[in-house]
This record gives C-alpha cells, structure tokens and sequence, in this order.
C-alpha cells in the first residue's frame, strides 16, 4: 500500500464502521489483514483530540472534526481499542492526533 492508501484505509477504519466491522470479520476468521496493527493504530491516534499545530488546512480540520463527532454515535473509539486488545497492541502514548494525519479525506457514503 501506499502511504496515501494507508492513510485513506485508516480514516475509513477510523470512521466508516463497515470498514472496521469487515476487518474485525476477516481477525476472527484468521484471514490475515496485512499491516493492520499499524492502520489500527493510525485509526486511533484519528480519534484523539484534534492538534493546535501542524495540520494541512483548516477544511481539513473541520471535517476531521465532524468525523470524529458523528462517529461517536457508533461507537468506533471503543470498538477500536476492543480490537486492538484482542491483537495485543500495546497503549498509545499520544492524546493529540498528530498534524501530519489530518487530510482532507472523503469517505465512503454511508446509510443507517
């Protein structure tokens, strides 16, 4: 993958719960998901608090923002740490989503 297609994998890890629902699938029928501990990770970080510094644009943070409000509602930062518990991940050391990963991103649409 590329860096670019990691980052648009872990957005919709983040907040697209089809996205994370289907690998939660693939985990518990021991298909290997290729690089996954590293994009759950970057999924989480996605959730954290938004930075004052380093990000590309202010659209970029406004909808990051607006990503991370609606998918409260599912339950994606509980179900994401679930996960990564189960994979064995270790805690992330940060609380502050960094600059670099807050892109104007688009994800998928998606109906209840």
């Amino acid at each position: 993958m590329t860096p670019r297609e990691k980052l648009q994998y872990s957005y919709e890890l983040a907040f697209y719960p089809p996205r994370l629902n289907g690998v939660w699938q693939r985990i518990k029928n021991n298909d290997e998901v290729e690089n996954i501990k590293e994009l759950l990770d970057t999924a989480l970080l996605l959730q954290q608090a938004l930075p004052e510094t380093g990000f590309a644009s202010q659209r970029a943070l406004q909808r990051l923002a607006m990503y991370q409000a609606k998918s409260r509602a599912f339950g994606m930062v509980t179900f994401l740490k679930n996960v990564r518990t189960a994979l064995g991940c270790d805690d992330l050391d940060t609380h502050v989503v960094p600059g670099n990963l807050v892109r104007d991103i688009g994800l998928p649409p998606f109906c209840r």
